[in-house]
């Protein structure tokens, strides 16, 4: 009775933890514009994006403008567009028109004079200027970063996943829906560089001093995803025969960093090679792959991945998971490459659903590190980062606002992927079902429910319990026993209603494996051994109890 009633308090402790931290927010109508889909996004899908920039490094300002190609699902007249302050929108035009608008906060509401017909498609285009928010703590406090290199030259950069591309750009900024291409030019400078997304198509000489790069993207992307990376600039190339074909690589750094970068950067192949085996085919071969060197840490943009880790081994020198591991290889070029897979390829439609990114990209270190160095060295590796797990809130965050979870969803997450994959307990089952999921998902925005969904159809189990225990509560399940006479009684406590992962276990000291199928109910396990220790590839705990 005394153990029922503590499984019934700690229910009722998860409920009021889980209301208040939600209580914890205020939300205000701006976050419902920013995380939600508005009607005056949900009639129209997008298409296409060419966005033109000039960025003025003396004021730090920018203006320009972006064409906006969309598709009429169903007939409206009001249209959101979004642009963060303290940038302006200046005109908006359709067909040669000027149209007016309203703002609400960071949220224009133009209105459409010609009819909306269903099935057609139109464009719009949007004129802006002014100064984007400077970033504070790039890429985590994201927007643009105004700075100089050692030598004095301009060395410029957009980073605002959290924040949003609507920091130095108006766009459609909801991650549910994404341009199937897009055209990128950005003027700067001369005497600079600007590396953007996908493939340059050409550079143009401006009268005024300044050159227009003009770069163009031929598959779906991201809003956050699309960068400028400004800076004098050298650059290499290399190939990579992939699983697809020939795959570009094209290298960045900036001009007195080239040794170091090109030693550096050599990592990037071995990377590409293993995730093409853990994860299918590179998803952008017709926009290559760029590694660029930047002026904050770095960020997943795609086929543009940016790195500022300081050309050392580790994350900014050290390893994460304590283990030694993390020292063999540089933490941002394979974190944020993974992300080409987990972020780029697989978006989420909501950043609730964040863990979908950053749970299977901190999963992809310890792969990478098993493709390397072998299985015992990837565990290992993975294991050694649980000392990173805070459980301080639940990894799925609040939907509809723009609401991220915690940032368990990176350490806590890959462990829960870890356990996961002892569950399936076939490796080649395994790596098939992340490959399947890139091909099943390729070039889509998913709900993170879509992909616990498509785990447990592959793996031929019903997971969600365990999705439910890993990624919405913050306890950590317990394989509770106690002594019988003739063995033990076991059962999982501190978890949620009808949680019943199957866990390995060792009898005694150095005993044999035993697979057990728990569940919140007491079962009989007949033994001579009088400890009972859980597989550490398993995200539990055990304690014995006292009846």
């Amino acid at each position: 009775m005394q153990n029922r009633l503590k499984t019934l308090w700690l229910a009722g402790l998860l409920l009021l933890t889980t209301t208040a931290w939600a209580q914890r927010y205020e939300f205000t109508r701006a976050d419902t514009l920013r995380g939600s889909i508005t009607p005056e996004r949900a009639w129209w899908d997008l298409a296409y994006y060419h966005l033109q920039v000039r960025v003025q490094p003396t004021d730090s300002t920018l203006s320009g403008s972006t064409t906006i190609r969309y598709r009429v699902l169903k007939p409206a007249q009001t249209m959101q567009i979004d642009l963060q302050r303290p940038l302006r929108i200046e005109k908006v035009e359709q067909d040669g028109r000027s149209l007016t608008f309203r703002q609400d906060g960071d949220a224009y509401f133009v209105t459409l004079q010609k009819p909306q017909q269903s099935g057609r498609s139109e464009s719009i285009t949007v004129y802006y200027a002014g100064k984007p928010k400077v970033a504070k703590r790039p890429p985590w406090d994201g927007g643009m970063v105004w700075g100089r290199d050692e030598t004095g030259k301009r060395f410029i950069a957009t980073a605002c996943q959290g924040l949003g591309a609507s920091a130095w750009w108006p766009c459609k900024d909801h991650m549910y829906d994404e341009p199937d291409s897009m055209r990128i030019s950005v003027t700067v400078p001369d005497g600079l560089t600007d590396i953007s997304n996908g493939r340059l198509r050409q550079t143009t000489p401006n009268a005024d001093g300044t050159r227009t790069f003009d770069w163009h993207v031929v598959n779906p992307i991201n809003n956050y995803g699309v960068n400028l990376n400004i800076g004098d600039y050298v650059q290499w190339t290399d190939t990579l025969r992939g699983e697809k074909g020939v795959l570009d690589l094209s290298f960045y750094a900036l001009r007195h960093h080239e040794d170091m970068a090109r030693k550096q950067f050599a990592q990037a192949k071995p990377m590409l090679r293993a995730f093409e085996h853990w994860f299918g085919p590179y998803p952008f071969y017709e926009d290559g792959y760029k590694l660029v060197e930047t002026p904050y840490l770095g960020m997943e943009h795609q086929s543009s991945v940016t790195y500022g880790n300081g050309f050392q081994n580790g994350y900014r020198g050290r390893d994460l998971s304590g283990t030694g591991w993390g020292l063999l290889w540089d933490f941002i070029i394979i974190h944020e490459s993974g992300h080409e897979w987990y972020a780029n390829n697989i978006t989420y439609k909501d950043v609730a659903d964040m863990w979908v990114h950053e749970s299977f990209t901190n999963y992809s270190e310890n792969l990478y590190i098993e493709y390397l160095y072998g299985k015992e060295a990837g565990a290992a590796y993975v294991i050694g980062c649980r000392n990173l797990i805070r459980n301080d809130k639940p990894i799925v965050g609040v939907y509809n606002v723009n609401q991220s979870g915690s940032g368990d969803m990176y350490y806590k997450g890959g462990n829960m992927l870890h356990t996961i994959r002892q569950i399936v307990g076939n490796d080649e089952k395994w790596r098939q079902i992340l490959r399947g999921m890139n091909k099943t998902f390729y070039h889509q925005t998913v709900e993170g429910r879509q992909i616990e969904a498509y785990m447990s159809e592959q793996a031929g189990r019903d997971l969600s319990n365990v999705f439910d225990q890993y990624l919405r509560d913050t306890r950590l399940p317990t394989l509770e026993y106690r002594r019988t006479k003739g063995g033990f009684e076991y059962r999982w406590a501190n978890c949620v209603e009808g949680f019943n992962m199957p866990l390995e276990v060792c009898l005694g000291e150095s005993g044999p494996q035993q697979s057990l199928n728990p569940t919140t109910r007491w079962q009989k396990l007949t033994t001579k051994a009088t400890t009972l220790t859980a597989d550490a590839d398993y995200y539990v705990l055990v304690t014995e109890v006292t009846k």
